[in-house]
């Protein structure tokens, strides 16, 4: 009887600290993002090569935390370009917390709003965002895939991946520098 008890407590115990430490995880992963508040710089390595999308375009990344902590805006824009969002492509992401996951909606000059949801790797440097839903139309494609990786304070990289219509990926690349 006692043995039994034990194991009941053991697995329970094991359990708790599973559930426990999901939690814990995507809060740390999020709060690692965070310190990303800022201004960025990058060129932009897009494959395979799109003409709209030159490779070198020095791309504009602000990332600012909102809402008493509890999201995170990241805005991009092609350096030089108005800041017109109505003619120019400047897509919004918001970052944040649901329960024990790390949630990324992007709001997407294709005029949608993929959701993707945070895995973070062993050693926390690096938070990859997988594809779970999209709301509003795909006709043009949608984001599909989001990795940040975090080098130090003033270096992160960021690595997107567009899904065409008929499901062809296009990768873009920004080794991003602190400007602010």
């Amino acid at each position: 009887m006692k043995f039994r008890r034990l194991t009941l407590f053991a697995v329970a115990s094991l359990l708790l600290s599973t559930i426990v430490s999901g939690q814990s995880g995507a809060q740390k992963s999020f709060d690692s993002l965070k310190t990303l508040a800022g201004s960025w710089q990058a060129r932009l390595v897009v494959a395979p090569p799109q003409p709209e999308m030159a490779d070198g375009t020095t791309m504009q990344i602000s990332l600012h935390v909102t809402s008493r902590g509890n999201a995170l805006v990241h805005e991009m824009k092609e350096a030089g370009k108005p800041d017109d969002p109505s003619h120019y492509d400047h897509p919004l992401t918001m970052l944040y917390l649901d329960g024990d996951r790390l949630y990324l909606t992007h709001y997407c000059d294709a005029g949608n709003r993929p959701r993707m949801v945070a895995k973070a790797s062993p050693d926390g440097k690096t938070v990859e965002f997988d594809f779970v839903d999209v709301a509003g139309g795909t006709e043009y494609g949608h984001m599909y895939h989001a990795t940040f990786t975090l080098i130090d304070a003033n270096h992160h990289i960021e690595d997107w991946t567009y899904m065409t219509p008929g499901d062809k990926p296009i990768h873009a690349h920004l080794d991003l520098q602190r400007t602010k």
